[in-house]
């Protein structure tokens, strides 16, 4: 069974935000993002690195024309990722999966937020 423990408070993690914590032995990054939080060991499982303290950034899509041609690129704000800052491994942030790999997955936790608070079941 796991254990809820309090992290922060909920206005103390603005929209875009992470909270990077150590839950007992575990450190754990928590991102709000969409107006929810969701929280991952702050482990990449390529080689280990610190992928919660990685940048944040959507997903750049290619645009083609109705020919076949290459026009330009775009950001997809519906789409944002986790970069691990060692080797830029990407992850979607909602899910955790590899953006290439989905079974190559981040740890995820558990995140309920109430009255104002968030914790993170460990």
């Amino acid at each position: 069974m796991s254990e809820q423990v309090l992290v922060c408070r909920s206005d103390e993690l603005k929209e875009g935000a992470v909270r990077v914590c150590t839950i007992g032995d575990v450190e754990v990054g928590i991102f709000r993002h969409n107006g929810g939080c969701h929280a991952y060991k702050n482990v990449c499982p390529h080689q280990g690195g610190p992928v919660c303290e990685g940048v944040r950034m959507p997903q750049v899509e290619d645009v083609i024309d109705e020919n076949g041609l290459f026009v330009c690129q775009k950001f997809n704000e519906d789409d944002v990722h986790i970069v691990c800052p060692w080797h830029g491994y990407e992850f979607h942030i909602e899910s955790g999966e590899h953006v290439i790999d989905p079974k190559v997955k981040l740890k995820k936790y558990d995140v309920v937020e109430r009255e104002g608070q968030i914790y993170v079941a460990i």
